[in-house]
């Protein structure tokens, strides 16, 4: 994977040169006016994009170098992010209008295509290749192996979600009864599972970073396995909104798209230690040391496609998963649910 450094062009300086006689100098602002929009003409015409996004992580860094570079910015986008802290709230926020994209697991589009929504939300790019979260432990384990699971109690993900539905996923492929091998609670908020870990609750935990690097810097958690790695490539988060913005917005679309795509060859084009540097100001309670851990991680693991096209075979492999957490009962179209005119584009 090539390393390079990109620069970034600074905004040009328009300057306007005092005439001598007054008739020129109305004539050459007039004409200056029809050629060169003011900041503010340009202001308005960026259009005005509210992204909810399912939880604020690194997991998601090319997102936030897009943010951080102004790429989105410079595609004709403002963009208010706005965490909904779970997939339900941010379909949530989407259908009912408070949100125009939502970013979060493509389950959820299913679930509500499938229960006979009317403007069904589509998916239209792929930010994630991966699972985001890993396996901690209270003691360090070189040697794990999910038969170590038996007979212990670990603290799982939302019922349904796909945190859950890949752990669960792994330890099927390992040939382990998630209902009768091991107990797994699923009683813990999204988000706070790190906090009652460190309390003493469980033998182990299902961890999205920072709460992974944090336990470990804490001494009170080892992280012994990714399940990004164990469950191979899944499509684990994407962008979607619904039929009708989509419709109505297609250059919207297209240059959010283009946006997201910049963030993704970015991160394929830089260290770890670049990457972590540009979205450090969208994380300030984290240290840049630990920013850089998490990364390298993410990194090491191949977490982030190269393009955000959502491929069929990485929608039947969702509904696999889906069906085999029991909660799908009819498979969905994909060309329903899944757009990729304007990944493709993107990615030319």
């Amino acid at each position: 994977m090539k390393k390079r450094i990109l620069s970034l062009l600074g905004a040009a300086v328009l300057s306007i040169s005092l005439l001598a006689g007054c008739a020129r100098e109305t004539d050459e602002k007039a004409a200056d006016a029809e050629s060169t929009p003011s900041e503010e003409t340009e202001q308005k015409k960026l259009a005005e994009v509210t992204l909810n996004e399912v939880a604020h992580s690194i997991f998601y860094a090319p997102m936030y170098a897009a943010i951080e570079e102004g790429y989105f910015e410079e595609e004709g986008i403002d963009l208010t992010l706005v965490c909904g802290f779970g997939a339900d709230k941010t379909m949530t926020a989407v259908i009912s209008g408070e949100a125009d994209i939502g970013f979060m697991g493509s389950e959820a589009s299913i679930y509500t295509y499938a229960e006979g929504a009317t403007d069904h939300v589509v998916n239209f790019a792929q930010l994630t290749q991966r699972a985001g979260n890993f396996l901690v432990a209270r003691e360090e384990m070189p040697d794990f192996t999910w038969e170590d699971l038996k007979g212990h109690l670990v603290l799982g993900g939302r019922k349904g979600g796909m945190p859950e539905m890949v752990f669960e996923y792994i330890l099927k492929k390992n040939g382990i009864d998630p209902e009768t091998d091991l107990e797994i609670n699923q009683n813990i908020d999204f988000g706070s599972t790190a906090a009652a870990f460190s309390e003493g609750q469980g033998d182990f935990t299902v961890e999205f970073e920072p709460g992974a690097t944090t336990l470990e810097s804490e001494g009170k958690g080892y992280v012994v396995a990714s399940l990004g790695e164990d469950s191979g490539y899944v499509p684990y988060t994407a962008f979607s909104a619904k039929q009708s913005y989509i419709d109505e917005n297609p250059d919207v679309i297209q240059g959010f798209t283009n946006a997201l795509q910049k963030g993704m060859d970015y991160v394929q084009d830089h260290t770890p230690e670049e990457i972590a540097a540009v979205i450090e100001p969208q994380f300030p309670e984290t240290d840049l040391e630990t920013i850089t851990t998490i990364v390298t991680r993410y990194y090491d693991q191949d977490t982030w496609k190269s393009n955000l096209i959502f491929e069929e075979s990485s929608f039947d492999l969702l509904q696999d998963i889906l069906e085999s957490a029991g909660e799908l009962e009819e498979r969905v179209p994909y060309d329903d649910l899944v757009t990729t005119k304007f990944a493709a584009a993107a990615a030319q």
